[in-house]
């Protein structure tokens, strides 16, 4: 009887918490939403199931969960930690990523720049609330909808928020379809969500091949704190349009993103241990969060407007939501609100320019907030 008594005291039923309970059930709802709805199962259902996991208590001489010392899931959860992970996800990004809309019409970039005014208002809130600066910093990033800029710039800045801006992260691009279109539709007449753009030319072979070079040169310059990021990025895209490294490009956009978003994705999601993950600095960022990518979709709409103001040739204010880096996400969403009003409108290539942007901008903003903040 001694020894069953001891082994019921070992059993996840013995420890387990009611928030514990709460994050189990989040992970499932996680999982359900990627299945019944869609909404980027690539990503919720790794991090679902990785709530889960990460969840289930075990007694303190057993070291199984991602902040115990010598675990196998610590040694994977050291590629979100050390920022690992994100630079690889960028790499792969980089190798699916068709650059040709915006170079075809540059003025589109400032969309995906206006849309970072979230990232710094948010910070400019962060600090009001009483966050320190580099905590304030990796808050405010959440609002560029970039789940592994977030996750890179945490890591560097505000290590002890790394879960909760993480998830916030994450979740907010998994519910692009549902946070965006309100504010899209509040933000617009339906006369401009008619407006039709013409069809975009097509940048020649040199084109396409010089502008990650300079690209590169260009954003990192400016913020030297977003090399990795968009070293990696331009990287993969040069491999992708360079059309002699095809079975690199194909690596990269494929089996190697593919793996990372797996290991990150789980071991992101098995970080939300309730004793650590539950608390209220982490419903604040989660608050912090939603105004951000609100604020960031409703300012590259509100830009797009502005720029009519200039333009003999109209841009649909819609294509302006795709500023946030939500890639290709936010662009969809785009189309099918466009379409709602016209079925016969394709916005999708055109909201591509500032959406591939807002993935630089972000990352730019990462690098300027760690350059200013790190001393």
């Amino acid at each position: 009887m001694g020894i069953l008594f001891d082994f019921i005291q070992t059993t996840g039923f013995a420890n387990l918490t009611f928030g514990n309970v709460a994050m189990i059930l989040i992970g499932i709802i996680f999982i359900t939403l990627a299945i019944t709805r869609h909404y980027e199962p690539l990503l919720l259902v790794p991090i679902g199931f990785g709530a889960i996991v990460g969840n289930i208590p075990s007694i303190p001489s057993m070291a199984l969960g991602v902040y115990d010392e010598g675990s196998v899931l610590r040694y994977i959860y050291f590629g979100v930690t050390s920022g690992l992970f994100p630079p690889l996800i960028f790499l792969g990004i980089g190798a699916m990523t068709d650059f040709s809309t915006m170079l075809s019409n540059p003025k589109l970039v400032l969309l995906g720049a206006a849309a970072q005014i979230g990232i710094f208002l948010t910070f400019v809130g962060a600090l009001y609330l009483g966050f320190t600066p580099t905590e304030a910093g990796a808050i405010g990033i959440i609002g560029g909808a970039d789940g592994p800029t977030a996750i890179f710039l945490a890591a560097k800045l505000a290590p002890h928020l790394l879960g909760a801006i993480a998830i916030a992260a994450y979740s907010y691009m998994a519910l692009v379809p549902v946070i965006q279109p309100p504010i899209m539709k509040l933000l617009t007449t339906r006369k401009e969500r008619l407006i039709r753009m013409p069809e975009p030319r097509k940048p020649s072979r040199r084109e396409r091949i010089i502008f990650p070079i300079a690209g590169f040169l260009i954003a990192t310059l400016i913020a030297p704190g977003a090399l990795t990021l968009l070293g990696m990025l331009f990287f993969g895209n040069l491999l992708k349009e360079s059309l002699v490294t095809d079975r690199l490009a194909e690596s990269a956009r494929n089996a190697l993103i593919d793996i990372v978003t797996i290991l990150l994705g789980f071991s992101v999601g098995a970080s939300t241990e309730a004793q650590t993950f539950l608390t209220p600095q982490s419903m604040l960022i989660f608050g912090l969060g939603a105004l951000s990518f609100s604020i960031a979709t409703a300012g590259g709409v509100l830009f797009a407007k502005l720029m009519n103001l200039f333009l003999k040739e109209k841009v649909n204010p819609l294509i302006g939501a795709a500023g946030v880096s939500a890639v290709p996400d936010s662009a969809r969403v785009v189309q099918m609100v466009g379409q709602e009003e016209d079925p016969d409108n394709y916005l999708l290539m055109h909201a591509m320019a500032p959406n591939v942007s807002g993935v630089i901008g972000s990352a730019v903003a990462a690098g300027i907030l760690w350059s200013v903040l790190v001393k």
